[in-house]
Formats: structure tokens, sequence, C-alpha cells
């Protein structure tokens, strides 16, 4: 059993940190060569080209990046970690070598943004949308490494009254329209964070790069992005609900489909994406369609691609499907001109991508089955 006591006493062989020393970082510091980003302002999205032949795992550099306002730089000797609120029998105060010095675990998972396809709302099914507008690359999966949130609760007392758990950034305050909406932050349920959140501080077998949260982030499987809070600072547990503009005002289901003030969004869908560039030339003749499909729940059971709209062939795996699934299937390619690829997955509770994405006006959750372009010459 992990006390207060021991946590304390396991810190002296911990690992230490030698911060960097840029002090104004852009609104992302790694690099972004083209050809494996498109850039929409603060965020930078995976271009799927540039993920063939990579393994399960999307390397860091080629890791998406999703920012309200910039990258910021943290020392971690200076660092802190503070868990309070009315939820807890105590509060509970680590730094980065008591954070590291805990039981870790490790995990492959996919983080992806909510809107996540949202260009697709306009491109496939003619609809206006806000927002930024993703193709499909702003996803990935990772190898992350860090502290079960339980065990931070657990150590901190929590109530069995608790209701909610709000992680809060430590990235610049977010103004939109003139108003300061503060940091980013977002609640989640207690039974959530209980169940399997991370709180990581390795990535890929690395130390936790700026851009995806150093020196520690959520990693919630299974949910939108936004969950998934980058450099924590704090998290407040309360025995009331609590909640932030990231649930209020964004990340709401709001449309004619929808209540008045909208349904709130938590878990991800189901997506599918071909390993090729959007609008991609292939020259007259036999090629191998590559791409991954992934589920919230992690598991697809299966694939299906058309190169015609009308007839479907089932795609082999050629992975495992831990995280996400990865496929290919042969096509001939014998008429030049246009054509369009699509991918139909499964998940596991047997439910296929639909045609058509239920709409709603900031464009979340796209899940129908993306039509691919491609020119064959």
């Amino acid at each position: 059993m992990i006390t207060r006591r021991s946590l304390l006493a396991a810190t002296a062989g911990a690992l230490a940190f030698h911060g960097s020393a840029r002090a104004e970082p852009g609104p992302v510091v790694k690099p972004l060569p083209p050809e494996y980003f498109t850039v929409h302002g603060t965020n930078a999205e995976t271009r799927w080209e540039a993920l063939s032949g990579v393994g399960d795992l999307v390397p860091i550099d080629r890791f998406f990046v999703r920012n309200h306002t910039r990258t910021p730089l943290i020392d971690a000797q200076t660092w802190r970690l503070e868990l309070h609120g009315t939820g807890l029998r105590r509060p509970l105060s680590l730094n980065y070598r008591e954070l590291r010095a805990l039981p870790s675990c490790t995990v492959d998972a996919v983080i992806q943004c909510a809107g996540n396809g949202r260009s697709l709302y306009a491109s496939q099914q003619g609809q206006a949308v806000s927002g930024t507008p993703w193709k499909l690359g702003a996803v990935g999966l990772a190898r992350w490494r860090g502290v079960k949130l339980s065990t931070l609760l657990r150590l901190a007392g929590v109530r069995r009254d608790a209701v909610d758990v709000l992680p809060v950034g430590l990235d610049p305050e977010y103004v939109t329209g003139g108003v300061n909406l503060g940091r980013v932050r977002r609640p989640l349920p207690v039974a959530k964070a209980l169940d399997d959140v991370l709180v990581a501080y390795e990535m890929n077998g690395e130390r936790l790069p700026p851009d995806h949260g150093f020196p520690a982030r959520l990693v919630v499987p299974g949910w939108i992005g936004i969950a998934s809070i980058k450099w924590l600072g704090s998290i407040e547990v309360a025995t009331t609900p609590l909640s932030s503009p990231w649930n209020t005002q964004y990340y709401r289901m709001i449309g004619p489909d929808y209540p008045a003030d909208g349904t709130l969004v938590t878990t991800q869908v189901t997506k599918s994406a071909f390993e090729l560039a959007w609008g991609a030339a292939l020259p007259v003749g036999r090629h191998v369609l590559t791409g991954r499909s992934w589920s919230p729940d992690g598991r697809v059971r299966r694939v299906d691609v058309s190169v015609d709209g009308v007839t479907w062939r089932r795609a082999r795996p050629t992975s495992s499907g831990r995280g996400w699934l990865r496929w290919q299937v042969p096509w001939h390619a014998e008429t030049p001109g246009q054509h369009v690829l699509r991918a139909r997955a499964t998940d596991g509770a047997g439910q296929a991508q639909p045609d058509v994405a239920p709409y709603n006006t900031q464009g979340y959750l796209f899940g129908a089955v993306a039509r691919h372009p491609v020119t064959v010459a």
C-alpha cells in the first residue's frame, strides 16, 4: 500500500530533469515539415500519407498537435501538481520526482480531437460548421507511461460522495472575442477518473515532449481529446458538479436534432482513414491500399473497403488491433480518371460506420464513411 510517507521517501531515486532555456515558444515548439503536417493556425494535422509504412504507434515527430493558445515551456524543477477540493479528505501536492516515483503503468491509447473529420461535413454533406477544418489527421496512437489517476485520488483520500474531477492546464489563458475564459480545463466524472485515466509523463518511451503536455498530461482513453488535458497543473475534486466553458460553451452537440443547450460530447466515434494523400495521384496498375480504423473502446471487428461505391471487400488486418487496427486490401486500378475510396469499420459491438454523420453546428464527431478522392493516370 502506498502512503504519503512512503511516497516522499521514494523520491530520492527518481529521475531529474534539465529544462529548456527557451523563453518564448511559438504556437508549436517542434518542427512541422510540410510532408508530415498541414498547419491550421496554432494546430498541426498529421498527413495520413506520412504514416504509410509506419508501425502501430505514431512517431512523436508526426503526432498531431492541438493547441488552444501555444505550447508552454515548463520547468520541471519548479512544477507541482496540486490536488484539492471538497471531494478529497486532504490536499495532495507532488513535484515531478514524486510523481515519477509512484508505481507506473503503460497503455497504448488513441488521442483524437472532437473535431477530427470536421471539414467532411461541408465537403461530403454540404453542411456549414465552425472550427478548425480538420480532415482525418487530428488523431494519433501513442504508448503512454505514467501514474493512474485513481492512484493519486486515493492518496488524497477521495470521498465516496465525490462527483466531478476538474483538471486544469498550464497553457496561457484562452481569450476569444475579447473574453478571457481562463486556463483550459474540463470536468470528468469521478467514475471515469477512477477507471482508466492516466497521468502520463512519457510518450513512446521518451519524456513527454512540450507540445504533448510536458511535464504531465491526462490520457483519457476513448474520450474526445479535450478531456486529456495537457500541461497539467491542478486537479479539483468536488462533491458537487463542476463546469467550465469547455463543457458548457464548447464541446456540445448543437443543432436542430439536439436540445436548445446541446448535448455534452464525451466519447469518440468509430473512424477509418487511408494512408494516402487527399487527392493522391496513382498510376494505372496494381496497388495495395493501406489504412487504419479505430473505435472508442479500442476494438474493431472488421473493415470493408470499396473502390466503386457499390461493392465492398473485406480488408486484411495487418496488426493486432491494439489501440487501432491497421489493414490492407489490393486494388487493380484499370480505369484512368477520378475515383473515390471508402473504408468502413465495424466496431466490437457490431456497429458499422454510417453513410451520414449527424449534423451539429460545431462539426464534432464526424463518424461517417469518408470519401477519399484519388486520381488514376
